[in-house]
C-alpha cells in the first residue's frame, strides 16, 4: 500500500508542478486577466459509453469514487428531468468509461448535486418537488441500497426536516452532513447541516449579497483543512466558512461558480456556465484549476462549443477533469496534453 500512496503523492506533486508552471506563463502573458491562464488539457470525445440506445439527459451531478479511478455521474434520464421516466440516472464508470453500476429509476424529479463519501456511498439531491416527490436527499450504498433519507418527499420548507431546491451534499471527516439548500427564485438561500445519523444540528444563511448570503448556493466542496467551500453561484463568488458556519473568505477570481471541486492535494476545479458580459463582465466561460494554498487561477479550460451548459466538475487521481452539462445534455473528460 505504501507504493501507491507514494505514486498518488508523487502525481500530486506533479500536477501542481505543471499548474505551477502553467500559472507563471500566464502572468507573464497577461496579469490580471481572468481568462489568461493556459489550457494544458484537450477534450476526450466519446470517453463514457453508455448501454447501447441509452442517451444522455442534462448532467450536474459528477463525483470521483473513493478508489480515485472511477467516476460517478447524474443524469436527468435523457431529459431535462426524471418524473416521467424509469430510467435509472445514477451511473458508475470505470476508467475506460465502461458502466459498472446504474440504479435509481423512479425515485427522482430532476437530479441534481451527487457526492461520493470516503466510505464510497452516494449521495443524490433532488432538487425539484411533483406529484409527491422530490426536494429530498438520498444516500446510497455503492451498490445502489438506499441507507438514508432526509427532507420529506414533496414537501417544501425551511424547517429542521425540510428543503427547499436542495443542491448538493457533502460529508465532512468526522460524518458531519452538510446540504446546500436553494436555486434561486423563491426557493430557500441557506447551509443546513446534519450529524452523520441524520440529526439536525443548525443552519445558516439568507437571500442576499453579504457575506453569509447567498442567491444560489449550487454546490459545496471541502479542503484538507475542513474549510466549507459553497459556489454562490449567482452572486459571482465562492464563499468560504468553518464547519460551524462561520464566514472566512470570498472569492472572485474563479468566475460564476455552478460547480466546485477540491481533491485530495488541495488543487480546486471550479465550472463556470453562466459569466457572461451582463452576469459577469470580464470571464468567459469554463473550467479554472488553480490551487486553495495561493488562491490563483493556474489554468483554465475554455468553452467553446456548449454555452450556459457546464455545471458539474470533479477529477480523478491521474488528473483528468470531468465535467456535467446540463442544457446540451453531456458528460464529458478532459485528460492532458
Amino acid at each position: 500500500m505504501w507504493h501507491i500512496r507514494a505514486a498518488k503523492l508523487a502525481l500530486g506533486a506533479a500536477l501542481m508542478v505543471a499548474l505551477a508552471a502553467a500559472g507563471e506563463r500566464s502572468h507573464a502573458q497577461g496579469a490580471g486577466d481572468p481568462n489568461a491562464a493556459p489550457n494544458p488539457y484537450r477534450l476526450d470525445e466519446g470517453w463514457a459509453k453508455l448501454p447501447e440506445g441509452r442517451k444522455w439527459g442534462g448532467v450536474f451531478g459528477t463525483s470521483v469514487d473513493r478508489d480515485g479511478k472511477s467516476v460517478w455521474a447524474f443524469d436527468r434520464c435523457e431529459a431535462s428531468l426524471c418524473a416521467d421516466s424509469k430510467l435509472a440516472p445514477i451511473f458508475k464508470f470505470d476508467p475506460s468509461g465502461k458502466v459498472m453500476a446504474n440504479f435509481g429509476a423512479g425515485m427522482f424529479v430532476e437530479p441534481h448535486g451527487l457526492y461520493v463519501d470516503r466510505d464510497g456511498n452516494v449521495w443524490a439531491t433532488d432538487f425539484r418537488g411533483r406529484e409527491g416527490k422530490g426536494h429530498q436527499v438520498f444516500k446510497f450504498s455503492p451498490d445502489g441500497k438506499l441507507l438514508m433519507t432526509l427532507g420529506k418527499a414533496g414537501v417544501t420548507g425551511t424547517g429542521p426536516d425540510t428543503f427547499n431546491a436542495p443542491t448538493n451534499t457533502l460529508v465532512a471527516p468526522n460524518g458531519d452532513i452538510f446540504v446546500s439548500d436553494g436555486h434561486g427564485g423563491d426557493t430557500n438561500a441557506r447551509i443546513v447541516k446534519f450529524t452523520k445519523d441524520g440529526k439536525f444540528i443548525k443552519t445558516w444563511g439568507s437571500k442576499g449579497t453579504a457575506p453569509g448570503q447567498f442567491q444560489t448556493p449550487h454546490m459545496l466542496a471541502m479542503d484538507s483543512a475542513g474549510r466549507l467551500f459553497v459556489a454562490d453561484r449567482e452572486n459571482n463568488r465562492i464563499q468560504i466558512f468553518d464547519q460551524d458556519g462561520q464566514f472566512i473568505e470570498e472569492w472572485r477570481q474563479f468566475g460564476r461558480p455552478s460547480g466546485v471541486y477540491i481533491n485530495k492535494n488541495d488543487i480546486v476545479y471550479v465550472a463556470d456556465s453562466q459569466s457572461d458580459a451582463k452576469t459577469n463582465p470580464g470571464f468567459q466561460q469554463g473550467i479554472r484549476i488553480g490551487s486553495v494554498k495561493d488562491k490563483k487561477v493556474l489554468a483554465f479550460i475554455p468553452e467553446t462549443k456548449e454555452m450556459g451548459a457546464l455545471e458539474g466538475v470533479t477529477s480523478d487521481d491521474m488528473g483528468n477533469i470531468y465535467g456535467g452539462y446540463t442544457g446540451t445534455k453531456n458528460f464529458r473528460r478532459w485528460v492532458k496534453k
